[in-house]
């Protein structure tokens, strides 16, 4: 877990704009050849030479996204490179740069921008990406924060959606459902403390599950593994909006079908625990919580006994063709369409 609080409190005003963003990046030192210039001009400067680039970006908006209730600002800014970076590996890329955009009300003095600063900078030292640039503003409505991250590859390596043929097999890494069900803990413990602010949730048993949700790991090991491996897949995808989203994601694509099998489905036992204290079906959470940020992809069959039997790895199923549908296999062999059940953020 991430922490610590500071008791000061320094208003922004009394910086203003520019002098803010140097205090907040002043201790970003530069990781990567590729960034010829970063903070301190109109642009950022890029060179990649023979590689393409990649670009993504995602806005997190206060009372949509994250409660400040239960969600430690240092912990947010940790997670919000990772919900991007997580974007740039899912292409099987290397993310290099981020820029960082924010705006906050008056609400926020300096000291709890610097706290969202220490996240940002702990992801960027982990996974070696430069912060290069950004905006910062007020706003009426709490915290909004917008990361962009910029990452390469070389052309042949790229991996899209679109890519997966009948009969590949669909792999995904780590297992899944924890991010959900960590956030049902801290949304049942944030309605206790507002009945009795004089109770302190004991979160020991939920260690796992709240980690998965606060402070999630975006999967460069996998990139780099798939690369050791030797095994280029045919497409990919993260799971940020819950498996049965992302399969349909693949296969709409790729304009295939699927057969996902249930038991294969990978549940660390900490989240069957959890399911069962919240009566909840795992497979269900597995299938639409989203935010796990592991990522979801296929590969030819032939590439099989390079990836078999790794820990990181578990084979879920295969594709079929499109008039075969995308069915789920359960534990009892019924075959059931494959819903979108997940994160759908305008409703």
């Amino acid at each position: 877990m991430l922490d610590d609080k500071n008791p000061t409190r320094t208003d922004l005003s009394e910086l203003g704009e520019f002098a803010l963003i140097d205090h907040l990046t002043r201790d970003f030192p530069i990781l990567n050849k590729s960034t010829v210039v970063g903070i301190g001009d109109d642009a950022a400067v890029l060179d990649f030479g023979d590689a393409q680039t990649l670009i993504t970006t995602d806005l997190l908006i206060e009372g949509v996204h994250f409660n400040l209730s239960y969600t430690p600002l240092k912990h947010l800014g940790y997670k919000a490179v990772m919900v991007n970076l997580s974007d740039i590996y899912a292409m099987n890329a290397i993310a290099t740069q981020i820029t960082v955009s924010l705006a906050v009300s008056n609400r926020f003095p300096l000291e709890a921008l610097e706290e969202l600063y220490e996240g940002i900078a702990l992801a960027c030292k982990i996974y070696g990406v430069d912060l290069v640039g950004g905006d910062t503003t007020s706003s009426n409505k709490g915290l909004l924060l917008s990361i962009t991250a910029i990452g390469a590859a070389k052309k042949d390596k790229i991996v899209m959606r679109s890519g997966a043929k009948p009969n590949d097999l669909l792999v995904v890494t780590g297992d899944l459902g924890g991010a959900y069900m960590g956030l049902q803990v801290l949304e049942r413990e944030n309605e206790v403390f507002k009945v009795n602010p004089q109770n302190q949730p004991d979160l020991a048993s939920y260690t796992y599950l709240v980690e998965r949700q606060l402070k999630p790991e975006a999967r460069k090991d996998i990139i780099e593994l798939l690369e050791k491996l030797e095994v280029q897949p045919t497409s990919m995808i993260d799971i940020s909006d819950g498996l049965s989203s992302e399969i349909l994601h693949l296969c709409q694509n790729s304009d295939v079908g699927c057969n996902l099998y249930e038991d294969k489905i990978p549940l660390d036992p900490t989240v069957i625990s959890a399911c069962e204290e919240f009566r909840l079906d795992s497979t269900l959470v597995a299938l639409s919580g989203g935010e796990d940020y592991e990522l979801l992809f296929t590969i030819d069959q032939k590439e099989f006994l390079k990836i078999k039997g790794n820990p990181n790895l578990t084979v879920l199923g295969h594709i079929t063709d499109k008039n075969e549908g995308t069915h789920l296999i359960s534990r009892n062999n019924s075959k059931i369409p494959l819903t979108a059940q997940g994160w759908n953020a305008f409703t």
